[in-house]
């Protein structure tokens, strides 16, 4: 079934079937990064995961205000694709800002918890 209606979260649901949701199930049975490298050289292609990192570090880069300049330099990313990937930033449905707050919390909890084992000795 295929919906191409604003659907939950208010996202354009052209990609929402039931294949990508059973895809999304899988990936999110995955427990740690050897398993999603395991998974992900046995689904994608090395070029497609490696689209897949470059849009990411692009939105990493994005989100620290580096310049497209820069981002092109260092990630070898289209302007183009800079481009898709700060209107996503923008104008998307907040996924990247869910992943990237999720990171940040983990980064500090990380971190406290190191800080708390230094004190403790």
């Amino acid at each position: 079934m295929l919906f191409t209606c604003k659907g939950e979260w208010g996202m354009n649901k052209k990609i929402r079937t039931e294949a990508v949701d059973s895809l999304f199930e899988a990936i999110l049975t995955l427990e740690s990064k050897e398993e999603c490298y395991s998974f992900f050289e046995d689904l994608c292609t090395v070029n497609e995961l490696l689209s897949l990192s470059q849009r990411f570090e692009v939105a990493t880069m994005l989100r620290k205000h580096d310049t497209y300049l820069r981002i092109a330099e260092k990630t070898g990313a289209s302007t183009a694709t800079i481009s898709r990937v700060n209107r996503s930033l923008n104008y998307g449905d907040d996924g990247y800002a869910l992943v990237f707050a999720r990171m940040d919390s983990m980064k500090d909890f990380i971190e406290a918890e190191k800080a708390a084992g230094k004190a403790s000795k």
